[in-house]
């Protein structure tokens, strides 16, 4: 249902900025650990080979995943029930203290194994704000955003979703190219940025205070307000009403956030202990290619508001499954002195490709469910096939590694994304089915 109530283009940018904001700093936060393991790896788990270290700080990684289906489910459902804003609030604070925890949790040396197991409370903090931020977000600026422009609108999640981890990169740069050498980031440098993420979160948690609620959302409560039908509102049962949207959902983010995590994550590890390059060229070529990346979403969002959502998923289906395997196995054979700007070439095409999914994935999926269970049904799903693939990404990605079998995780990407254009091939275009209508 369109919204009765038109809500002026200024206050629509002003909202959209607000939680495109607090999406940033909460995903900046999440994606700090990533950028910085490479450092803190032998702080919580000494007396292991790089690879034992860095698999180690993959599988914190990969729990901190697995609380984000109950992110999703907690954070979607009180979306659903109380509002978007309250829920989007709520979020920002938990990753806030998640990023400060880890920020003075002491070195293995110091208090011995109580070091990995504070590191792992973190990341479970942080799963769980993180779970419930997507579905809220993608279903805050989904309707937040007017009929014809809603692909480019929801687009800025991914740019605020990038947004975070180019920071992330960003200081690290900065860290390393001029103020801390070597000797002090592997000591206490790498605790930084999880200061500056908690920082951050409390300018996040005033935007979002100060926020408008969607009109969708209101219009919705106060339609139901009398029947009794209203509990069911961001429940499970409601959300289970839909299984053909969520198995949609499941479907077409498979391959997306295993292509995604791939070149985002993964990738600045892949460089450094594959191919053989710096940490600082690892960190410049991954930051390079994310801030092209990021500023490319919305032209795809705008491209799926004239032609549809469909071309866009099944053009990112086809080149991935067609590409992957090459453009995974080039990068492993490039020369770590003089195959920098090929290195950057080939994760430049490859984000190209996955740009058709990650910049309209947050509308097509508001678009497959009513506003009484959007959030949950946007989150839920989505964080569970995420938990289990997104977030395992760089563990298989270095387990395979480990046991000599590299190019095995090349075919495994590739067969994800395959699954997803079967997907994308079947599902009708919801850019002229939409719920929202």
């Amino acid at each position: 249902m369109e919204h009765s109530h038109e809500v002026s283009t200024t206050s629509r940018l002003r909202a959209i900025v607000s939680g495109s904001i607090g999406n940033l700093v909460e995903w900046y936060d999440w994606y700090a650990y990533s950028a910085f393991s490479i450092y803190f790896a032998p702080i919580f788990f000494p007396d292991s080979s790089p690879t034992a270290q860095l698999l180690n700080t993959a599988g914190i990684f990969a729990v901190g995943f697995l609380m984000r289906p109950i992110g999703g489910w907690l954070f979607g459902s009180l979306a659903d029930k109380a509002g978007r804003k309250f829920s989007m609030t709520i979020s920002v604070l938990l990753m806030s203290f998640g990023s400060l925890l880890i920020a003075l949790t002491p070195s293995y040396q110091s208090i011995g194994l109580f070091a990995p197991a504070l590191l792992l409370i973190a990341r479970l903090l942080q799963g769980l704000s993180v779970g419930g931020e997507y579905g809220t977000s993608a279903t805050y600026l989904s309707e937040m955003a007017t009929a014809n422009r809603r692909g480019f609108f929801s687009s800025f999640q991914y740019v605020t979703l990038i947004g975070g981890q180019l920071i992330a990169l960003g200081i690290q740069l900065l860290l390393q190219k001029m103020l801390l050498d070597e000797g002090q980031m592997n000591a206490w440098g790498w605790r930084v940025p999880f200061f500056i993420g908690a920082a951050l979160s409390l300018v996040a948690l005033y935007l979002r205070s100060h926020m408008a609620e969607t009109e969708a959302f209101k219009q919705s409560s106060s339609n139901m307000a009398n029947k009794p039908s209203k509990k069911h509102s961001g429940s499970v049962a409601e959300l289970l009403k839909h299984p053909k949207a969520l198995i949609t959902v499941f479907g077409l983010t498979l391959g997306g956030t295993v292509a995604f995590y791939t070149y985002s994550t993964y990738m600045q590890k892949y460089l450094i202990n594959t191919v053989g390059f710096s940490k600082e060229d690892s960190t410049l070529i991954t930051f390079t290619s994310l801030l092209i990346f990021a500023l490319l979403q919305p032209l795809f969002g705008l491209l799926s508001d004239r032609i549809g959502r469909k071309p866009l998923l099944i053009g990112f289906g086809v080149l991935g499954s067609l590409c992957t395997v090459p453009m995974l196995s080039k990068l492993g054979q490039l020369d770590s002195a003089t195959g920098l700007w090929t290195a950057f070439l080939i994760i430049m095409l490859a984000l190209i490709i996955v740009s058709g999914y990650t910049a309209i994935n947050a509308v097509v999926k508001a678009e497959l469910f009513p506003t009484n269970i959007r959030a949950l049904g946007v989150g839920l799903p989505y964080s569970l096939t995420v938990a289990i693939f997104g977030g395992t990404c760089e563990y298989v990605a270095l387990w395979f590694k480990h046991i000599g079998q590299e190019q095995y995780f090349f075919y495994y990407v590739t067969g994800c994304i395959f699954i997803s254009l079967l997907v994308y091939s079947f599902m009708k275009d919801t850019k002229k089915t939409s719920s929202f209508h």
